[in-house]
């Protein structure tokens, strides 16, 4: 561990140093303070501030470094604190009011009234939300690993020069764009040869959500397996084995820590992803009977509060604001479970990659 006699060891902290972190570190307390106090003068210890570093940069640019580097990350730390505590107060309310029938009721139906009791649940949000993701994980998970290891396993030079930079750019898609697209061509194709009834499902948003997950899943997968050491695929094909063998017996297993997080890594914008969603469904709140019927409307969390915050009432707010706590936290499991993926796999291949 780093101790702070460690830090002043690397980066001599002098008079000069020692004076510009008391100088910025004073600016950056008042700032903050005269912030929260909404007060016109913050700008003035924001722009001390900025000059102490300038002047550190200049003539300490060691501690300045040092200190930079220190007051970003707690930044980062203390702005993370600071969403997870606004988004528990504005959804306290709510949680309050239905308890954990927020989460389990599926007869709460979604009521908001000023005068009168109101009922609500998100289990139907929910249910909508893991339909999604799973419909596109089905499609960006496999479709993704496999072009991952096309681009960097199989394709000449030439085709490589071709594909890898045309899946970047479908990221910079819009997602309306996506939506649009969805709601125009694929619901109507399924509405006039499929013979299903009104507009949206939730398996067109799922295949719509994976293909715009698929250049996540792509990029991170095919950086993970191009860091696969050229000795072990060597090494497996001087044993006689054959290329799709190396491939399925060394390649994956040694990236599948990266490939692992890819997957992840999509089915996060899954789960994230509102405006293709909101296009696309017709915002029916409820739970389809058989549960397995994935050709129904409804919802997710992320339509339901792009759809309706505009409206929203006091306690109708804060229902939406639950909906923002379920995919914070849904979020953050996925992020844990790839640690865990991640240091479960370097552990079985003993190395430190």
């Amino acid at each position: 561990m780093t101790t702070a006699s460690g830090i002043r060891g690397l980066i001599p902290l002098n008079d000069g140093g020692r004076f510009v972190w008391a100088v910025g570190g004073l600016s950056l307390l008042a700032f903050f303070a005269l912030f929260m106090l909404e007060s016109s003068l913050a700008a003035l210890p924001f722009f001390a501030f900025v000059g102490t570093a300038l002047y550190g940069w200049v003539r300490h640019q060691s501690a300045t470094a040092l200190g930079l580097s220190l007051v970003t990350t707690l930044v980062t730390v203390t702005t993370f604190g600071l969403i997870i505590f606004f988004l528990v107060e504005e959804a306290w309310p709510a949680l309050e009011y239905e308890g954990l029938g927020l989460l389990l009721d599926q007869d709460a139906g979604w009521t908001f009234s000023q005068t009168g009791p109101s009922s609500f649940t998100l289990l139907p949000m929910i249910y909508g939300t893991v339909a999604v993701t799973v419909v596109a994980t089905l499609v960006a998970a496999p479709l993704g690993v496999a072009g991952a290891l096309f681009i960097s396993e199989i394709a000449p030079n030439w085709a490589r020069e071709i594909v890898k930079p045309g899946i970047e750019i479908m990221a910079g898609i819009p997602s309306v764009v996506y939506g649009f697209i969805g709601f125009v061509v694929l619901n109507q194709y399924m509405y006039d040869h499929m013979g299903l009834v009104g507009f949206g499902n939730f398996f067109i948003v799922g295949v719509v959500v994976g293909l715009m997950s698929l250049p996540t899943v792509v990029s991170v997968s095919e950086d993970a397996i191009a860091s696969v050491p050229d000795e072990m695929k060597d090494g497996a094909l001087a044993m006689g084995t054959t290329d799709w063998q190396t491939m399925k017996s060394v390649t994956v297993p040694a990236a599948f820590s990266g490939v692992s997080a890819a997957v992840l890594l999509g089915i996060g914008r899954a789960i994230g992803e509102t405006m293709a969603a909101t296009i696309m469904l017709s915002h029916v709140k409820d739970i389809p009977n058989p549960i397995t019927d994935v050709f129904r409307n409804g919802e997710t969390l992320t339509s339901v509060i792009a759809f309706e915050y505009g409206n929203a009432g006091t306690l109708h707010l804060d229902a939406l604001f639950a909906s923002g706590v379920v995919l914070f936290v849904t979020v953050m499991v996925l992020s844990v479970g790839s640690q865990l993926i991640e240091r479960r796999m370097d552990q079985k291949l003993g190395g430190d990659r």
